[in-house]
């Protein structure tokens, strides 16, 4: 019997070499996954081929966004209740929206041209985006260079912001990620704060999570929150149990389940730095790592390292 990973009503196996990569195609890592209304898979990669496709059986089906992003910096991605794609891409400053189909369907952010670091005008580095349900509004978090929240409408325009750098309520140190739930309040996974603050929509502050540790992304899906913890801090990046784990929360804040060796690793139920995470209509879990960045890069001989995993929900 393959072994199960998690606690109560979410335990999962491992899904040993889900993606089946055609010759002459790699990730080198994946910094972003997403899961469509027909359970096909977006994967946002640092390789030649941003976004690759997937169907739920791991078959490769095509390509999108080439020739649309940075070669090392795409960042994060997103889908909308209405399957449209945003991707985040800290390396040339923007947040762009495609269809599912590849159709581009809009820019935003003067690509190449950031604003000055901690301005807190858009963008410096964004990591993430969002879409809010009821109207359309973008939500974008920024980033690496600022320590805002940006909001604009459906159709591009700015609309308000919010955040400074800080510690307190409302204030950010690394915004990393944002998601918007059914009842409207925002989420922000504030990573080297060790903590997810939750807004509602015009950015006034309601409550924070603390028992977290580095939430580098997020999915919503069926009243729970599925964060990816990344490893790593300044003095004990080797230090055991810290990161590289995957956590679900109800929206009260609970922790209803976690999973993920103490120890890092590409073994089933190892992770090395979860950056991405999404939830097919099944209740599978896909977990997307930047692991060459992480570890891959710094070893004697540089490798790439497994970026991608698939945990099929087994109660």
């Amino acid at each position: 019997m393959a072994e199960t990973y998690g606690q109560g009503d979410f335990q999962y196996t491992f899904v040993e070499d889900w993606a089946k990569l055609p010759d002459g195609k790699n990730f080198l890592e994946c910094p972003g996954v997403v899961c469509d209304s027909k359970d096909q898979v977006y994967v946002l990669t640092r390789g030649a081929d941003p976004i690759m496709v997937f169907d739920k059986d791991g078959n490769y089906l095509n390509t999108i966004g080439q020739g649309q992003f940075s070669e090392t910096r795409t960042h994060g991605l997103y889908i909308s209740h209405d399957d449209a794609l945003l991707a985040a891409d800290d390396g040339i400053h923007t947040i762009q929206k495609f269809s599912t189909s590849g159709e581009k369907l809009m820019e935003i952010g003067e690509r190449n041209h950031p604003a000055p670091r901690w301005s807190g005008q858009p963008f410096n580095r964004p990591t993430s985006a969002a879409i809010r349900p009821s109207n359309g509004d973008v939500y974008i978090s920024d980033g690496y260079g600022n320590s805002r929240i940006h909001v604009y409408t459906g159709d591009g325009k700015y609309k308000f912001s919010w955040g400074e750098p800080g510690i307190d309520a409302g204030q950010f140190i690394r915004p990393h990620n944002i998601a918007i739930d059914d009842n409207e309040r925002v989420y922000v996974v504030d990573r080297e704060c060790h903590r997810v603050q939750i807004f509602d929509v015009e950015g006034n502050f309601l409550t924070m999570w603390s028992n977290i540790h580095r939430p580098d992304c997020m999915v919503l899906w069926d009243n729970h929150i599925y964060i990816g913890e990344l490893n790593g801090m300044g003095g004990v990046d080797d230090a055991p149990g810290l990161g590289h784990r995957v956590s679900i929360y109800d929206l009260d804040g609970n922790r209803v389940c976690v999973f993920g060796a103490k120890e890092e690793g590409e073994g089933a139920g190892q992770f090395i730095a979860p950056h991405g995470i999404a939830v097919d209509s099944t209740g599978a879990i896909y977990v997307s790592e930047v692991s060459y960045t992480i570890r891959g890069s710094h070893l004697d001989q540089p490798r790439e390292m497994r970026s991608l995993s698939k945990y099929a929900r087994v109660k």
